[in-house]
């Protein structure tokens, strides 16, 4: 079984696989495969002819990724700046985001020129609004270094930071120029992180594809161990967000779905801090979508059996399913509940979240009942 409703056609291997993302006149592209760090400098030169860079990446990344792609860069006659920021999520916050900002103009950077982001979901969200609101919008380049980032963060064009009072709400829509998805830069991941990234690999089965969720579960451990399986779930994936993000721009009614886990997921980042050695962002997706089927089946609308398989799933590829698996201080409801109440796609205090029907239906709930909510989070926290 395929992930592709239709095989593949032949092609040459070295030529990364192109996934469109069709927006009219802010239409492009997303490249997948091997080695396309060191052929940035080719690649952007191509379609984004007479340009400056300011290279946005994180102290992680300064060392192991960023003088190969300046080296790019350089090879092909486009300027760059690098700016480097603390790596972790604590980064996404205004205090970085002005400092982005300020060293964009230091640089003299102007509006034909664009914002790189050499990073994960961390680096893409800040820099992404750092582009979007710098001389009211310069271009904007994607070299997402993590999966997560590759299948999700680096498509779609939601940029922001986080404030105390939950993930994600400051921030605006600004749609890349280009996304170029090194696989290469995947065998440097850890497992944790890797599997983190899996999470959303997972969530687009969930979503609408079912055959895709089995193919996942035939085929993870060569998705993990990388190769063509990998290349093809990250194909998969992009165009199942880029049909989405054509369709629903700006989260007005289907791209909402690509939220399946999240109120649970970010309602979990911000109780715990949003510390890493606690939880990072893929391990609180994959808690939210378990979460999310377990409530659906509480509600009569999923069955069990869907569940427990998701569930199931996700801990074979070492992922947490329980909240009682995330380390530290025992969380509570009274933790939980304001920050779900302050979720995105709250409507007028009403709580809407994702929910499903089974494995590849799922659906926007409105209006759903927090009592409801809060009487299955107190289930949960005692499994």
């Amino acid at each position: 079984m395929s992930p592709s409703s239709t095989a593949p056609a032949p092609r040459d291997p070295a030529e990364p696989t192109t996934v469109a993302v069709d927006l009219g006149e802010r239409s492009y592209d997303i490249l997948i495969g091997a080695g396309l760090i060191e052929r940035a400098g080719k690649l952007l030169a191509r379609r984004l002819p007479d340009i400056r860079v300011a290279v946005v990446s994180d102290a992680n990344l300064a060392d192991r990724h960023l003088p190969r792609l300046l080296a790019a860069l350089a090879a092909a006659g486009i300027d760059a700046t690098p700016i480097v920021l603390p790596a972790g999520e604590a980064t996404k916050r205004f205090e970085q985001l002005e400092h982005v900002v300020d060293a964009i103009l230091a640089a003299r950077l102007e509006r034909g020129d664009a914002v790189l982001a050499l990073g994960g979901g961390v680096i893409g969200d800040l820099a992404g609004f750092a582009a979007g609101i710098v001389r009211r919008g310069m271009r904007f380049v994607q070299v997402p270094t993590s999966l997560l980032a590759q299948v999700d963060s680096s498509v779609g064009g939601k940029t922001g930071i986080n404030t105390a009072h939950g993930k994600n709400l400051v921030g605006v829509f600004h749609q890349p120029a280009l996304v170029l998805a090194d696989t290469t830069v995947l065998d440097t991941l850890s497992s944790r992180e890797f599997a983190a990234g899996y999470a959303e690999l997972a969530k687009y089965g969930l979503i609408d594809r079912p055959d895709f969720f089995a193919w996942l579960e035939a085929n993870h451990a060569e998705v993990f161990a990388g190769g063509p399986a990998r290349t093809e779930a990250i194909a998969v994936s992009c165009r199942a967000k880029a049909a989405v993000v054509a369709a629903d721009e700006r989260e007005d009614g289907a791209r909402a779905l690509l939220n399946l886990g999240h109120t649970f997921g970010h309602a979990l980042e911000g109780a715990t801090g949003y510390a890493t050695d606690r939880l990072v962002h893929g391990e609180a997706v994959a808690i939210g979508m378990v979460l999310a089927h377990r409530f659906s089946a509480t509600l009569g609308l999923c069955p069990q059996e869907d569940a427990a398989r998701v569930e199931r799933h996700l801990s074979d590829v070492g992922l947490p399913t329980r909240i009682a698996a995330i380390p530290g201080e025992r969380l509570t409801t009274a933790m939980l509940m304001p920050r779900i109440a302050q979720d995105k796609k709250v409507r007028r205090g009403s709580l809407t979240f994702i929910l499903t029907r089974g494995i590849g239906r799922a659906f926007v709930a409105n209006d759903v009942d927090p009592v409801a909510v809060e009487s299955f989070l107190q289930q949960e926290l005692a499994r």
